[in-house]
């Protein structure tokens, strides 16, 4: 018997237990954040229903929290125990609580793909020469910088054409409420943007963004551009009335002469300050914020660009993260959080996840825990209108245990909504199993549990039992998948046996439960 015939005969249009990460997990998309019964279509246009049991981890309310007063939460968990899963989840509450909330929505700041940023941390510090540690000296104002930057391009780029990453924000009418930002407000979006946007290399969309908000022709630096464009008209008039005009006395001409020489040496002043001090200014300072900005992407010569098209009064170089000031870069965060209040998103929430994923990282635990730990910051962590939620992977839970007490009294956990391990009961993954399967089901089949798929001598209660070995979703359905694979492998279609023996099941709660163990010793793949 083959796998079609067993599923056909079942009435289940596609596997349930084949998905193993959540990203790509199509039946998990499908089956959403709330089970509400509502009915769906699948890839071959069958009717689906979503089923009654929410396919969420028992935590998932305290870790998300209430979104109208951010928290922060701090998960625990092994590989496949659901962290990603958990990570989709919150998103797609976020997006659903924004459609209802329109004037009281979230901002998600998505922090989970962090190889660009540390790429670039190790460019910077030199960190790629560094075998044992290139993280080693990570601080607080790198996560901040990350974080303002991710959400400055979130909202920038909902104002500007052109860059899809990250994400723009969900803003209706993004340029007419730009327009009606308080003048703050707007001058506080284009430093942002004029520092903190990735997508900007020549200066071309601060530009832009200068005309949307219409910000354009104001300050000391517009005066100089204008006295640069029109200063040598008065000179050269002066100058003109000396030379060719009759009737003037010597002493006339000549102070005529005078004068259109200081008006000229004035207009040359002008002239020197805009195209060569400035921009040396400009690049200084430029050069100096690039060299703090170790975890974004943002080269020193799109920076010089971007600063040439602001007034010192919007950017004033002790405003700026020119230092490894933390003060400096809660300003910064503050800033973010004002304009977004603005555009109608009150609460930010920053979202972690899959930090032993990057390239550089590559499941080193030492290297996970200098990266993470800077931000176990009580007053990061407990920061006004923010909600951090980090997903971190189990090995950071046996490395936090070894800390000191005052490494405690600093981080506050007690405070933070830890959750110490992502668990999952067998009735737990019972009942998300059998979630699954109803969401495999077309909605004129009759109902089924997963009990049904086995014998009558199989119970319900012997499912939990080998489910509770497995201990998380992933491996739960790589036990289940295999069951049904075992049976189709040992019986002819002609049989007609359509359910899954107690001997396949006993066998292979064994043979799972094995690779489970060795996993979580370090001595199997997966």
């Amino acid at each position: 018997m083959n796998l079609s015939q067993f599923f056909e005969h079942w009435a289940i249009v596609e596997n349930p237990f084949r998905g193993e990460e959540a990203r790509t997990d199509a039946i998990f998309s499908r089956m959403g954040i709330a089970a509400n019964g509502a009915e769906e279509s699948s890839p071959g246009r069958v009717r689906l229903v979503r089923p009654a049991i929410p396919a969420t981890h028992a935590e998932f309310e305290k870790i998300i929290g209430e979104l109208e007063r951010p928290s922060t939460s701090i998960v625990f968990g092994e590989k496949g125990s659901g962290k990603t899963a958990i990570r989709l989840q919150i998103a797609d509450r976020v997006a659903r609580y924004n459609a209802e909330h329109p004037e009281r929505r979230v901002l998600l700041i998505p922090y989970d793909d962090l190889n660009t940023h540390l790429d670039h941390y190790a460019r910077v510090t030199g960190g790629e020469k560094k075998k044992d540690d290139p993280f080693a000296g990570m601080r607080l104002v790198d996560h901040l910088d990350a974080i303002v930057s991710i959400g400055t391009g979130r909202i920038v780029n909902a104002l500007l054409a052109g860059s899809e990453r990250p994400p723009p924000a969900q803003i209706e009418d993004a340029g007419k409420r730009a327009r009606k930002l308080s003048l703050a407000s707007r001058r506080e979006l284009l430093l942002l943007q004029a520092l903190y946007d990735t997508s900007d290399t020549t200066g071309a969309r601060t530009a832009a963004l200068r005309r949307i908000l219409r910000l354009s022709g104001t300050g000391p630096r517009a005066l100089v551009v204008t006295g640069v464009w029109v200063g040598w008209i008065p000179a050269a008039a002066l100058f003109v009335w000396g030379q060719f005009f009759s009737g003037l006395g010597d002493a006339t001409r000549t102070g005529l002469l005078v004068g259109a020489t200081v008006l000229l040496a004035v207009w040359l002043g002008l002239l020197l300050k805009l195209t060569l001090v400035d921009r040396l200014v400009d690049r200084h300072v430029a050069q100096r914020v690039a060299r703090q900005f170790r975890m974004v992407p943002r080269l020193s010569s799109g920076l010089t660009a971007s600063l040439g098209k602001l007034d010192r009064t919007i950017a004033p170089t002790d405003a700026l993260p020119v230092s490894g000031s933390e003060e400096t870069r809660y300003a910064m965060l503050a800033r973010l959080q004002r304009v977004a209040a603005e555009f109608g998103f009150p609460t930010l929430l920053v979202l972690m996840d899959r930090v032993d994923e990057p390239t550089l990282v590559r499941g080193d635990p030492q290297r996970m825990r200098s990266i993470v730990w800077p931000m176990l910051s009580h007053k990061f962590l407990q920061h006004d209108g923010m909600a951090i939620k980090m997903l971190l992977p189990i090995e950071l839970r046996h490395a936090l245990f070894k800390e000191s007490s005052a490494f405690f009294q600093e981080a506050r956990l007690d405070k933070q909504n830890l959750v110490e391990r992502l668990s999952w009961t067998g009735a737990m993954l019972y009942d998300l199993c059998n979630a699954r399967l109803a969401t495999c089901r077309p909605v004129s089949a009759e109902p089924i549990s997963l009990a049904d798929l086995f014998t009558e001598d199989v119970g319900r209660q012997d499912l939990v039992d080998a489910l509770d070995h497995m201990q998380q979703p992933r491996d739960a359905f790589k036990f289940l998948y295999r069951c049904v694979n075992e049976h189709c492998a040992s019986v002819t279609g002609e049989e007609g046996a359509w359910r899954i023996p107690r001997h396949v099941l006993e066998t292979v709660r064994k043979s799972e439960a094995d690779r489970v163990m060795g996993l979580q010793r370090g001595i199997r793949p997966a």
